[in-house]
């Protein structure tokens, strides 16, 4: 039998090292190397020596990539995929630290040199000896080194079934790698006779609480989605305030409702989603002057469990419509008093809405010059250009204001759910007794991972076309972001996600648990998959 590269705690924390060294934060150049660096890594693999082909690097956006590497059993069609992500988000937050970020071994060490400069908890793992810090060693570069040793194990010792190791850049962000990973895995379902029967996450396990220690499998991902409105009023001078309508007033009167409003709080199965929150609220304009501020934006953050996105939308637009009644009563209160005529009424459009109006009036090419300039931006991401072509039609059709124009902005996470799947539950079962049997490890079940991740784009499960209000109100839909529906929909296998154990992801003091990550879950991991394999029910 071949020796396994990874097959011990010491070598897979060796590999964990090396992976952390190769610097891939989201949209960095280090991001698109890390697919290759990793191709080559597991080309060294007698299995990917003899069957090269099924080791592959596929195309995302921007110059970046994905990898798959498959396991294939002769005679076995069902397939587990496994799930991962390899970029990180920035590290600036490490100080005079960030050098060593990506060095596990050596930013442990100095954290010890320097634990005064440190929280309690934090230095209390850390004396434990019991934690490895560093920028993605939890989120999730961990899971991705468990998903290549099963790969490497299944390899030599022959398992009865077929595992496909899937991982893609830009989860922290867009998400891109998955969403264009959708048809890829259609594509090789196809192409090599694979029924696929799990997809397998492998993100970290977070605390419930502070001094939280069980560990926790999901059974599904909470959902995401971001409506945004933009604001637009009418511009007057400084010194006369009354001859126009601030888009911060009217963008206050929106943002009250939307902050922390549980009308948009879902429960599902005991578990609640977190009330909403804004995520930005700005002017657009890019300079100061004593112009009064008429276009202005913002982004709210909503969790989804149930809902799709056409809820959404009409609870949104329910809720501007308050907003905007509420604004005008205040607004005509105030002149009023001041003994001015108010310059008109708020009213709330969809973006949908806007979009045809302009169309009608200046025609298609117009539409797409405007598309056009805004997408020679390069510098603006998804959400900026969401609201600056809005803004470019709302200029262009001034008679509509005063106004609050909803949309959506990207990314979008479908909200998705395995509990109750015979699968699952039998997986989780399985786990759970294992852990306590051998580690004496108490194991819960979460039905929903907080923390979004790319299980969101595979077995989509709305019956009808909720997605449909997504497509039409987002500004940059078909351009420079997309989501495969239709696609996601025939990748019906059940979702799980068993990851490693950590703490402060996106924090400095992101740490792992080297003896969960290490020694626990990969063997409980391995060992639900040979549970899965040998399942007479299949």
């Amino acid at each position: 039998m071949n020796k396994l590269r990874w097959g011990t705690t010491e070598e897979l924390r060796a590999l964990l090292t090396e992976l952390v060294s190769w610097k891939s934060m989201t949209l960095s150049e280090g991001e698109r190397q890390f697919p290759m660096k990793l191709q080559a890594k597991l080309q060294d693999l007698d299995y990917f020596q003899e069957f090269p082909e099924y080791l592959s690097l596929h195309n995302a956006d921007i110059r970046r990539k994905f990898l798959t590497a498959l396991y294939k059993h002769p005679e076995a069609k069902d397939t587990i995929c496994l799930i991962s992500h390899f970029d990180t988000v920035n590290t600036e937050e490490y100080g005079d630290f960030e050098p060593l970020a990506t060095q596990p071994e050596e930013l442990t060490k100095i954290f010890l040199e320097r634990k005064d400069e440190l929280l309690d908890e934090v230095v209390k793992d850390l004396e434990s000896g019991e934690y490895l810090f560093g920028r993605g060693t939890m989120d999730m570069k961990m899971g991705l080194v468990m998903h290549m040793s099963l790969i490497e194990k299944a390899s030599i010792e022959k398992w009865p079934i077929n595992l496909l190791l899937l991982t893609v850049p830009d989860e922290e962000v867009n998400s891109s790698g998955m969403r264009y990973a959708v048809p890829t895995l259609l594509d090789l379902q196809k192409e090599h006779g694979l029924t696929y029967k799990l997809f397998l996450n492998g993100e970290p396990v977070f605390e419930q609480k502070p001094g939280d220690h069980n560990y926790y499998i999901y059974s599904g991902a909470i959902g995401k989605i971001l409506p945004a409105a933009l604001f637009y009023g009418k511009e007057t001078h400084a010194g006369e305030p009354l001859s126009g309508l601030t888009s911060p007033y009217i963008a206050s009167f929106l943002t009250q409702q939307m902050e922390w409003n549980d009308t948009f709080q879902e429960t599902s199965l005991d578990e609640k989603t977190p009330v909403p929150v804004t995520l930005q609220q700005k002017d657009l304009r890019l300079e100061y002057s004593t112009q009064t501020p008429y276009r202005s934006a913002a982004l709210y953050n909503v969790f989804l469990m149930e809902r799709n996105a056409s809820e959404i939308m009409a609870l949104f637009e329910r809720v501007a419509n308050e907003a905007a009644t509420a604004c005008n009563e205040a607004y005509f209160k105030v002149c009023k008093r001041n003994k001015v005529d108010p310059i008109g009424t708020v009213k709330v459009m969809r973006y949908k809405e806007l979009l045809e109006y302009a169309t009608n009036k200046f025609g298609i090419e117009f539409i797409e010059e405007v598309k056009m300039e805004i997408y020679a931006h390069e510098e603006w991401d998804d959400r900026e250009k969401s609201f600056r072509i809005t803004d470019k039609l709302m200029i262009q059709c001034q008679e509509l204001a005063p106004s609050i124009i909803i949309l959506f902005a990207p990314p979008y996470y479908p909200a998705v759910n395995s509990t109750g799947d015979e699968l699952v539950e039998d997986c989780i079962k399985f786990v759970k007794e294992k852990a306590f049997e051998k580690f004496h490890l108490p194991a819960e079940r979460i039905h929903y991972f907080n923390g979004i991740c790319d299980l969101s784009y595979v077995n989509y499960t709305d019956s009808g076309e909720g997605w449909t209000a997504f497509e039409s109100n987002t500004p940059v839909w078909g351009d420079s972001y997309t989501l495969p529906f239709k696609e996601m929909k025939r990748l019906n296998a059940p979702v799980l996600n068993i990851g490693p154990f950590g703490k402060d992801a996106h924090k400095r003091t992101e740490r792992l648990h080297i003896k969960n990550a290490f020694e626990q879950v990969p063997l409980l991991v391995e060992e639900m998959i040979h549970m899965i394999s040998k399942d007479k029910k299949q």
